[in-house]
C-alpha cells in the first residue's frame, strides 16, 4: 500500500498515482487543469470549527484526536474506506495546501488509510 502526502503547489509526478485533494477549499493560485486532481472528497476534511481552533493555536495532538473523532461520522467513514480500497491496488497521493503537511490533517488521513 502506497500513500503519500504532498503540497498541491508541487508539480504532478507520474508516481503520484491517484491524486486526492483533501482540503475543503480549493487552493489559491492553482488552476484545476494544472492540479491534475482525480478526487476531491470534501467530506474527509476537518470541520470549519476544528480548522479554526487548530489555526488559533490548538495543539496538533488534540487536533488529531478531534479530527479522528470527526472521521467516525458515517459519511467520512465511508469515504475513508473508499480511499483505503483504492490504496490497496494503486498509489495514492493526498494533496494539501498546508505549509506544514507533516502536521496537517493530510498526514492523519495518510496514517489512517495505511492502517
Amino acid at each position: 500500500m502506497s500513500v503519500r502526502v504532498r503540497r498541491i503547489y508541487e508539480p504532478p509526478e507520474p508516481e503520484d498515482g491517484v491524486r486526492v485533494l483533501v482540503d475543503r477549499l480549493w487552493p489559491r493560485g492553482v488552476s484545476k487543469e494544472d492540479a491534475h486532481v482525480d478526487e476531491w472528497p470534501k467530506g474527509l476534511t476537518p470541520s470549519t470549527e476544528l480548522r479554526h481552533w487548530f489555526h488559533e493555536g490548538g495543539s496538533y495532538e488534540e487536533f488529531t484526536r478531534r479530527y479522528e473523532a470527526e472521521l467516525d461520522a458515517p459519511e467520512a467513514a465511508g469515504l475513508l474506506d473508499g480511499l483505503r480500497k483504492t490504496a490497496r491496488s494503486r498509489k495514492v497521493t493526498l494533496l494539501t495546501a498546508s505549509k506544514t503537511p507533516e502536521e496537517s490533517h493530510a498526514t492523519v488521513l495518510a496514517r489512517l488509510i495505511s492502517d
